[in-house]
């Protein structure tokens, strides 16, 4: 009997943590792009496409927008890993602005900010948004 309820308690703990973690995979709407440098230069565009991440772990990426007359588009795929033990998470993909390494810093369900840098002390910050279904 004590076998059972212990074997009860971990199945039961197992389950609450899997549904505390929200899944990644799915398509995401890139609610803003920001870039701050430490010379108080921002940038920051909203609404500029979506970026899917398969169980694969590959992805496709569609982004589109305008900045100063330059005309910035992203559709390619890219490779993807989240470290189990962290919460970073890696893009690849050449020629993109999203290959790096992004440290999770808001993970909800139906919203995640994610935060990096870009070697030179400029900041970006990423916000998604779980697209409707």
């Amino acid at each position: 009997m004590v076998n059972k309820t212990k074997a009860s308690l971990i199945v039961i703990a197992a389950m609450s943590l899997a549904s505390c973690s929200p899944k990644l995979t799915g398509t995401w709407n890139i609610a803003s792009y920001e870039s701050k440098s430490p010379n108080g230069q921002e940038i920051k565009v909203a609404n500029i496409g979506t970026i899917d991440f398969k169980r694969n772990k590959t992805g496709v990426k569609k982004i589109n927008y305008s900045l100063f007359e330059n005309k910035v588009e992203d559709n390619t795929g890219f490779k993807w890993a989240k470290e189990k033990e962290s919460d970073n998470i890696t893009i690849t993909s050449e020629g993109s602005q999203l290959n790096k390494t992004w440290i999770i810093v808001k993970n909800e369900r139906k919203y995640q900010k994610w935060k990096s840098t870009d070697g030179s002390n400029t900041v970006q910050v990423l916000e998604l948004k779980k697209a409707k279904k």
